[in-house]
């Protein structure tokens, strides 16, 4: 039978999602605790690979089992032979027809950003600190000839992968809370580095350094050369994944929760 499951991970102490030859990855925990439970070798694919020091509220995976185990067991068996900074929220029996990454209608991100001259201390992995004053205005303005179906090549990593650079950003809104800013972007799928490329982007604009019309040049050169620096990793988060209603998966009641 076929399993989803969804999983929170803080992923500062690992190299990102995927198994690395050169450190340890989510993905391996991951199996090991379900491979546990089951009592074979388990092959998780998730909704969307995440990169080093990259969170999770809402990842979701499945997997292939020949045993039989109650939803509780897989949550339970598989927490308990995980480490603190990963947990399995949910497990449910889907159809044969689901697949966690390509049934996946859209995913949600959000970036945080630690907006104040001192640098944090407690959310220091789990944020981006920039000491520049950030104008909120800008950026939101800046962000809005992002949103739609566009050639994203100059907003991708050099070495991504995607045969083809065309996502549809179905939704992009920058807002503020005190000395935290949030970069909230939906979109049915993402390229490699999209989302910190165009938080680079949107941070340079609003700390003044660039226009607001810089973000559609970018855009528009399809180069990535042309796009500046790619924001760190620890301010982004994956916070949902959406699925057709038929699937009826739960959700994490957590995922709004950041901040």
């Amino acid at each position: 039978m076929k399993v989803a499951v969804g999983i929170e991970y803080d992923g500062s102490g690992f190299n990102g999602w995927q198994f690395q030859s050169n450190g340890v990855s989510v993905q391996e925990k991951v199996e090991y605790a379900l491979g546990f439970v089951a009592d074979h070798p388990v092959r998780v694919v998730c909704a969307g690979r995440t990169d080093t020091g990259v969170h999770a509220l809402e990842q979701v995976v499945h997997f292939e089992t020949t045993v039989q185990r109650s939803e509780r067991s897989w949550v339970f068996g598989a927490n308990a032979n995980l480490p603190k900074s990963i947990v399995v929220t949910w497990a449910r029996e889907v159809d044969e027809a689901f697949h966690a990454r390509f049934s996946a209608q859209a995913r949600r991100y959000r970036y945080v950003i630690f907006n104040r001259s001192v640098r944090p201390t407690f959310l220091a992995c789990r944020v981006t600190w920039d000491h520049r004053p950030l104008d909120v205005e800008r950026m939101a303005q800046a962000a809005t000839c992002l949103v739609g179906e566009h050639d994203f090549n100059a907003y991708r990593a050099s070495q991504c992968q995607a045969k083809s650079p065309v996502r549809t950003v179905q939704e992009l809104k920058v807002s503020r809370k005190d000395e935290l800013v949030f970069i909230d972007i939906q979109a049915n799928a993402f390229l490699h580095h999209m989302v910190r490329n165009i938080a680079g982007v949107l941070m340079a604009i609003g700390a003044g350094e660039r226009p607001i019309s810089w973000s559609q040049s970018v855009l528009q050169s399809r180069e990535r050369a042309l796009g500046g620096v790619t924001a760190p990793p620890s301010g982004l988060y994956l916070v949902d994944v959406e699925y057709p209603p038929e699937f009826d998966l739960p959700k994490n009641p957590y995922t709004q929760l950041v901040w």
